[in-house]
Order: C-alpha cells, then sequence, then structure tokens
C-alpha cells in the first residue's frame, strides 16, 4: 500500500514523498536518479536533489526505483514500442506498392500460394491472409539498432519533480483535494479517491463534500472502518449499494448488485429509514432511478426489518405501490400548461434546477413580463447556486447567440459525442446578457483573494474543468475546448494497445482538413505516405502489445487542421482491452531517435471510452501559422468492426466545428474577473520570480517561487472553481 499511495502522490502532484531514512552521503546516488530521470522527460527540483544527497545512498536507490517506475508509465515508457517498417519513418513505401509486395511474398510461401491465388482469381486480396503482413517482422532489440540515438534539444519536455512532505501527509492533502473536488472525478480519479479514502479513514476528513459520487466512494470506505455514513438523500444509499457492489456509482449504467452481507444490508436500511423519517418528501427521489431500487430491495429485504418502516417505503414507491410524487413532475405539469410564471415559482425552491432550465423556461415565455420573472428569480436565488453550475451556465449562454439551424454537438459523461441540427429558437439579448453579467458578478464575489496573481500565459487558453468526466487522465492533458501550444518541426502520434481475451486490431490515423472543415487527405494503414508524413505500419494483433505511429511534418501539412483517430478494426473495445493509451511527441529535424523516445512525448492519456473511434484532440494552424493542440475527448460510436478513416470524415468534421467554433470558459475568463475585482494580475515571462507570496497558474511549476505561494497546474486547476 506505501507503494501505492507514492506512486498516486507523483502522477497527481508531481511531488516526491519525503523519504523516511537514514542520512547518509547520497550524492552520487541522487544524480544519477536525476540522470535516469531526465532520459524520460523529468527531472528533480533543487531542493529534492538537496534533500536526497542528505539520505543514504540504500534510500535513494529505493526512491528511484519507485518513482522511475510511476514516472515512465505516465509517458508510456512501461512498454516496448516496436514498428512494422523498421527504420519507420525512413524508407516507408507506397501503400500499393507494399500490398503488392506483401502478396508476391504470399505466393513465395507454398502454405499461402494456393489461397492467395485463388482470391486473385476472385479479385479481391484479403491482407489478413498475407503471411507477411500485420506482424512485426524483425525483434524490438533489431529496432533499435536500426535508429541512431536521439540528439537532446533545447524544447524536449523536462517535467520538474518537487519535494513533498511525508507520505503520510502528501496522501491526506491529496485525499481531501480529491474527496473535497467541486467537480466531479474521471473513472480513474474515483478509483484512486477509493485507495485513499481506505488509506486515510483514520485522519482529518474534507469538511464538505459537494460531489455526489465522491461521497459514495467515502461512505464505502467509512462503512468498511465503522464511521457513520454520510447521507441525506435516498439516491446517497443507492451510490454506497453501487459503489459495495463495484458498479457505476454515476448511476449512468446499470449495476448488478452482489448478494450483501447482513450487516451491511442493515447499514443500508437504517441509512435509508434515517432519510426519509427526517424528510418525507425525499421519497420522491425514488421515481428517478425506479428500477436500480428494485433490484436493490432484492438485495436488502426489507420486510425481514419491520423496525425500519420508512425504508420499507422507498421500495414501496419504487414498485409503485405508494405514490411520491417528484419536484420535477410538478414542473413540467406547469410547463405543460405554459404557465411559466408558475414553474419559475416552484423552481426557485431549488435553486440548481432553477438555473439549468433558464434557457427553457426563457424559450417558452411569452412576454417580457414572463421573461423579467425568469430573470429576476434567478437574480434572487444566485447566491445559492453552486459555483460549477454558475459557470456551465454562464459558458451554455455565451453560446446561445447563433441562430436556429446551427449544428449542436452533444457530448454524454463518457464522452460519446453525436451531432444534431440545433432547433430551439435564440434566448433573447437583453435576457442573455443580463445573466451573463449576474454569473460574472457572483463568480467575482466569490473567488478567494489570491494576493498577487501571477500567470503563465499558455494556461490562459485551457478551458475550466467543470468536469473530470471533460478529461481523460495521463500526462500533459487538458479539459476539452482547452487550447495549448504547439512547438516543434516534427509531431508524432502514437497509440499502443495490448489485447485482453480475442484478437484485437487498433488503427491509428490522421484527417487531415482545410479551413472549411472539407478534406484534403489522410495517414493510415490504406495511405502510408504523403507529403505530410509516414505512417509506421498496420499492426493486426496485440498478444504482448503493438504499437502505431504517425510522423507529420507540420510545415508541410495542407490545409488547417490535423485529425488523429484511433479505429477498433477488429476485437475488443477500448474499455475491454488489458491496455490501451495515445499520446504525440514533439520533435526537431535533426533530432532523430527511435520511434518513441519519453522526453519528447508531450501528453499521453489513456483510451478508456464506449465507442469504436477515439478523437483524443486536434490540431490547429491559426492565422499567425502557429499550430496549437484542441483537446476534444471525444468517442464516437463507429461500427462493430471495420472503422476507417475513409468512412467518419464527415462526423468527425462535424464534430471537429462544433467543438472548435464552441467558446469555452478558460482560465483567462477567471483571471479577467480577478483584475476587474482590483487583483494584481502579472503575465509571467519565464525569468522573473516575485519575492513574496504569489498565486500562480501555469502548465508547469516553476523553481524557485516563494515557500508561501499558492501553486495551480493542470493537475489541481479544479481548485479554480469556486464553491
Amino acid at each position: 500500500m506505501r507503494d501505492t499511495l507514492e506512486q498516486l502522490v507523483v502522477r497527481h502532484t508531481h511531488r516526491i514523498p519525503s523519504p523516511a531514512g537514514p542520512a547518509g552521503s547520497g550524492e552520487v546516488a541522487a544524480r544519477q536518479f536525476d540522470a535516469a530521470l531526465m532520459s524520460v522527460g523529468f527531472k528533480l527540483s533543487g531542493p529534492a536533489l538537496e534533500h536526497l544527497s542528505s539520505l543514504s545512498g540504500t534510500t535513494v536507490v529505493g526512491t528511484a526505483r519507485r518513482v522511475l517506475t510511476t514516472v515512465r508509465a505516465m509517458v508510456g515508457d512501461h512498454v516496448r514500442h516496436n514498428v512494422y517498417f523498421v527504420d519507420f519513418p525512413a524508407n516507408v513505401p507506397d501503400t500499393l506498392d507494399f500490398w503488392m509486395r506483401c502478396i508476391a511474398e504470399a505466393l513465395a510461401d507454398d502454405s499461402t500460394r494456393a489461397s492467395t491465388l485463388e482470391q486473385l482469381s476472385d479479385g479481391v486480396v484479403d491482407l489478413l491472409t498475407l503471411p507477411s503482413y500485420g506482424r512485426y517482422r524483425h525483434t524490438y532489440t533489431e529496432m533499435l539498432a536500426a535508429h541512431d540515438e536521439l540528439v537532446p534539444a533545447a524544447g524536449d519536455r523536462l517535467t520538474v519533480l518537487h519535494l513533498g512532505g511525508p507520505l503520510r501527509d502528501e496522501a491526506g492533502a491529496l485525499y481531501l483535494a480529491l474527496a473535497g473536488s467541486s467537480t466531479p472525478l474521471g473513472e480513474d480519479g474515483l478509483r484512486d479517491l477509493e485507495l485513499l479514502a481506505g488509506a486515510c479513514a483514520d485522519g482529518p476528513q474534507p469538511e464538505t463534500i459537494p460531489v455526489r459520487e465522491n461521497r459514495a466512494v467515502l461512505n464505502r470506505a467509512r462503512l468498511a472502518a465503522g464511521a457513520p455514513l454520510l447521507l441525506d438523500t435516498v439516491t446517497d444509499v443507492l451510490r454506497l449499494a453501487c459503489a459495495l457492489s463495484d458498479g457505476d456509482v454515476t448511476l449512468t449504467g446499470p449495476t448488478r448488485f452482489r448478494t450483501l452481507l447482513r450487516p451491511v444490508r442493515r447499514a443500508l436500511l437504517a441509512g435509508l429509514d434515517a432519510v426519509v423519517a427526517a424528510s418525507p418528501a425525499k421519497l420522491a427521489d425514488v421515481t428517478a432511478h425506479r428500477e436500480a431500487f428494485k433490484r436493490l430491495g432484492e438485495r436488502l429485504h426489507p420486510h425481514e426489518y419491520p423496525r425500519w418502516p420508512h425504508a420499507a417505503d422507498v421500495f414501496a414507491v419504487a414498485r409503485g405501490e405508494k405514490e411520491a410524487r417528484s419536484f420535477d413532475s410538478r414542473v413540467e405539469e406547469l410547463l405543460a400548461m405554459h404557465d411559466v410564471t408558475g414553474a419559475v415559482k416552484l423552481l426557485a425552491a431549488a435553486p440548481g434546477k432553477l438555473f439549468r432550465s433558464l434557457d427553457r423556461l426563457l424559450r417558452m415565455a411569452l412576454d417580457q413580463d414572463e421573461r423579467d420573472a425568469v430573470a429576476g428569480a434567478a437574480e434572487q436565488v444566485v447566491g445559492e447556486v453552486s459555483g460549477r453550475v454558475l459557470l456551465s451556465v454562464a459558458e451554455h449562454l455565451r453560446n446561445r447567440a447563433w441562430a436556429t439551424g446551427e449544428r449542436r454537438v452533444f457530448v454524454g459523461r463518457t464522452g460519446r459525442a453525436w451531432v444534431t441540427e440545433d432547433t430551439r429558437p435564440p434566448v433573447l439579448p437583453p435576457e442573455r446578457e443580463r445573466l451573463i453579467a449576474l454569473i460574472d458578478e457572483e463568480t467575482r464575489r466569490r473567488l478567494p483573494e489570491v494576493g498577487h496573481l501571477l500567470v503563465d500565459p499558455d494556461v490562459l487558453d485551457v478551458a475550466l474543468p467543470l468536469s473530470g468526466k471533460a478529461t481523460a487522465s495521463g500526462l500533459g492533458v487538458l479539459p476539452r475546448g482547452s487550447l495549448s501550444p504547439v512547438d516543434g518541426e516534427l509531431l508524432r502520434f502514437f497509440v499502443y494497445w495490448k489485447e485482453r481475451a480475442q484478437r484485437t486490431d487498433f488503427d491509428l490515423s490522421a484527417l487531415l482538413l482545410d479551413s472549411d472543415y472539407r478534406t484534403q487527405g489522410w495517414l493510415s494503414y490504406t495511405a502510408l505516405s504523403a507529403v505530410e508524413g509516414e505512417h509506421s505500419g498496420d499492426i493486426t494483433e496485440a498478444p504482448d502489445g503493438a504499437s502505431e505511429f504517425i510522423n507529420l511534418r507540420l510545415g508541410a501539412v495542407r490545409g488547417t487542421y490535423i485529425v488523429p483517430q484511433v479505429n477498433i478494426f477488429s476485437g475488443e473495445g477500448f474499455e475491454e482491452v488489458e491496455e490501451s493509451f495515445f499520446g504525440f511527441m514533439l520533435r526537431e529535424a535533426e533530432q532523430a531517435g527511435r520511434p518513441f523516445e519519453p522526453r519528447t512525448v508531450r501528453m499521453k492519456s489513456e483510451l478508456r471510452g464506449p465507442g469504436r473511434v477515439a478523437l483524443p484532440l486536434a490540431f490547429l494552424r491559426g492565422e499567425d501559422g502557429r499550430w496549437r493542440a484542441k483537446w476534444l475527448h471525444l468517442y464516437l460510436k463507429g461500427h462493430p468492426s471495420a472503422n476507417q478513416v475513409e468512412g467518419n470524415q464527415v462526423s468527425v468534421a462535424t464534430l471537429l466545428r462544433g467543438v472548435v467554433e464552441r467558446d469555452y470558459l478558460t482560465v483567462g475568463h477567471l483571471a479577467d474577473l480577478l483584475a476587474g475585482g482590483g487583483t494584481t494580475v502579472t503575465r509571467w515571462d519565464g525569468t522573473a520570480v516575485p519575492d513574496g507570496p504569489v498565486t500562480y497558474i501555469g502548465l508547469e511549476r516553476p523553481d524557485g517561487l516563494h515557500p508561501g505561494s499558492r501553486i495551480i497546474t493542470p493537475e489541481n486547476l479544479r481548485d479554480l472553481i469556486p464553491a
């Protein structure tokens, strides 16, 4: 468990917990550790190197072993990345010439000659039947021998690892940060929170837990530790039951409830009984998850516990034996009668629901009096709405200026995306501007006193993480809608996957679009080379893991957009394979090196989504000629098999247009609000560091900041969201 906690701290905070060990002369081991880190794109901060040097060599070596294992996995260097064409990106053949060579080799093979001739007579050859297609033709060692060493460059990534406190303190602080997050965590974040909750059950606990999914994870740990449960709705109990069954605590998917031990059943029933006894109106929440409560009742056996009659009422409502009218049904009844004013008065008792309904209410309002009633109610309750909801509504309203008929992009909690025509009438400008100004003022009021705000200009275009579901886990990953600079001559994508139980073929492709989102070309296994770059070759199975790469010369790219994508051609999905991830590297032309060089990796993210086509990000050429990454984190449903870049050009272009043209709330928006409130905001030039404490916001934490400074980087960007 200690190693696991250390791994979590390093991955989430880029801090090395201060090792516990005897003093000694660890200078040599510490410098060797630092050199090993630099080979994979990391480096010890000055204080970290100094502290490790004061410890025994044995302690330093043990720390180095654990940390190096962690950071290598962070960049994808924990696996071997081979390529089909041994000296890629050199000597990649023309696609048709390569296919003809594979056919010639199959005809020269006694075991495949007959079947190949038969296919040729039919006019169609299945590439997968050719013995030299889709499988590595050389070893990893032979591939390494075909490449020169990487030439170090000033632009290579160096992520600094800073010195932290004792492991217990670092783990406790991370636990409090994740548990008390004001925005939902992603799947990996919830899993990490569960590990931390078990280890920190006897330590300090968060004062508030705004996100219900987090509360379910903590309640599972509290139940195991015999601590009181944190329950104030019947849905809290349902989420806890899902957590106990290793199910979906977000309640977006079904959970197969396990048989529960009697003490656990008693705890859940007692919790339900207490919630309903304190507020019988909360029975109305059951109807939203009626089927899940029915299944849970089959496991809890409430009829065996007559001393908790209110718990039995929960399942009576689920079965339809008892009526409990929901708040939402009352609102819908009023709206069905076009009683907007009545609906507004009712929704004022639930401020969050009122704000999430503003667009619909304003569209249904028939006259100015009703529109004024909607805006007036929002002004009265704005102080009771969570910061995340406020910012989400503000972003929504900023994107409601367009006319009816535009394309509307939907993105689910899991990243599944689809597009439809927007048939809604627009929100009229007076109310839209009035509400945006209201939310901006309330947000400014809630932002904390930050003193001197020091901002890295590169972080200003990073989208606010209003949900952890909009960000994949990994290194250098930013929320959906963010823009980040791309500096380098060569851009190289990579995908790695390892199948679990059946033959699985992932295909890496890159779609090139012009400024009007029209296709200019692509690179894929069907188009191995073009003026822009090269594909490393198709690998069609991955029992021991497989990699594919695309190399692009940015100066030669036609068009305005580059859209890398991972298509599942056959086999297991992204959530079924043993492991899969995507990333990109940046290099200068003279650097050479292996196909995969960890110190050139700028981003690596896990591929874990519900579709058969993954769109991690896109690259945009600005009017100034510079390239920037636009973060997508999207998945298309695709086909059950044989997904190809050629078949999804239109849907990919439409989705990209929706994301590119959407106005996302960014870090720059909050910085502007702070500056408007009188806060001193300084753009950091990368050199001058103020003497006193600052609040620093940037993509990386710089060395030399005052110890009393507050640091915000992508790893804890959620801390910017006001409560």
